[in-house]
């Protein structure tokens, strides 16, 4: 089904689940190439990408949503015709363009006005919305980076090792996601993607501001985990180790301990064991080992 919002001359089509029917209709009325229509069938797995044709522009790009549990991140792909009188999305793209759309739809059944006059500013809209939804998820894997900071020398171990490598996930993710596009949105900037309004340079060069200041963040937080992860390591290798010296030195202590219960405990003749005070003796004799160990090991410095 094709959902239009009329803004004036401007035609903005929504397309939800796009049917052979639906792509027909495009590639008819629009005369939109056949790979363009045949990348709007895939659902998944396309390149970012920026088609620059004679009469329109076909736009593939990536943004990161979270899932329904809210912890892992995937990628939303957005699939954009935009010519000099119309905008297409196509698919179940990311959720910003959803609401972005019946928001438009509400207002045009209002009579309201939808504040963008060309198809260049409703692609920017469009693209501002995105990067600042985008930013938001951003700041919410910093705010986690800082609890894991918080939290390292906590003894739940388990808990801050899941949680480091969720983090590393989403970052991995967001790494894949942003490289290809960064070249991608420095093209609008440079003029190699020129539109079809006048005086949108600012306008792109806010967008790749954006895309550059998430970029650097993440980088950024992938540092800090990295970081992070290596330090908690480290404190884990200590505290087995610490954990492993008691246990030897405990061991140690009771080594000789074992052999003398051990040896006054065989059927022979041994020295003392017809003494009324033998168990006393043997006892004692216990004592004074367990104390010079301790000494040993003091002076040492092993405890």
């Amino acid at each position: 089904m094709i959902e239009t919002i009329k803004i004036g001359t401007l035609r903005w089509h929504h397309i939800v689940n796009p049917s052979d029917d639906n792509l027909n209709y495009l590639k008819d009325n629009f005369h939109f190439h056949p790979l363009d229509i045949e990348d709007c069938k895939e659902e998944y797995n396309q390149r970012p990408k920026v088609d620059i044709y004679d009469d329109y522009y076909f736009i593939i790009l990536h943004f990161p949503d979270f899932d329904k549990q809210n912890r892992f991140l995937r990628i939303r792909e957005i699939k954009i015709f935009w010519g000099e009188d119309y905008l297409i999305t196509i698919g179940k793209s990311h959720w910003v363009v959803a609401d972005m759309f019946k928001e438009g739809k509400e207002m045009e059944a209002r009579d309201e006005d939808f504040e963008v006059g060309t198809s260049d500013a409703l692609l920017y809209t469009i693209l501002e919305r995105l990067m600042k939804a985008t930013q938001k998820i951003i700041k919410k894997i910093g705010d986690d980076v800082d609890a894991i900071n918080r939290s390292l020398f906590d003894i739940r171990a388990q808990q801050t090792i899941e949680r480091i490598s969720v983090i590393r996930k989403n970052i991995i993710s967001l790494n894949t996601m942003f490289k290809p596009q960064l070249p991608l949105f420095a093209r609008f900037e440079s003029k190699q993607i020129e539109g079809y309004a006048n005086n949108m340079e600012d306008y792109w060069s806010n967008i790749l501001d954006y895309y550059k200041q998430m970029w650097d963040l993440t980088e950024d937080y992938a540092e800090l985990i990295e970081g992070l992860s290596q330090t908690f390591d480290s404190m884990q290798a200590n505290r087995t180790n610490e954990i492993i010296k008691t246990l030897t030195l405990i061991s140690s202590v009771l080594l000789p301990l074992t052999f003398l219960t051990g040896l006054y405990g065989m059927n022979v003749n041994l020295p003392l064991q017809n003494d009324p005070r033998s168990f006393w003796i043997v006892v004692s004799a216990m004592m004074i080992i367990v104390i010079g160990m301790y000494t040993f090991f003091k002076r040492k410095k092993w405890m």
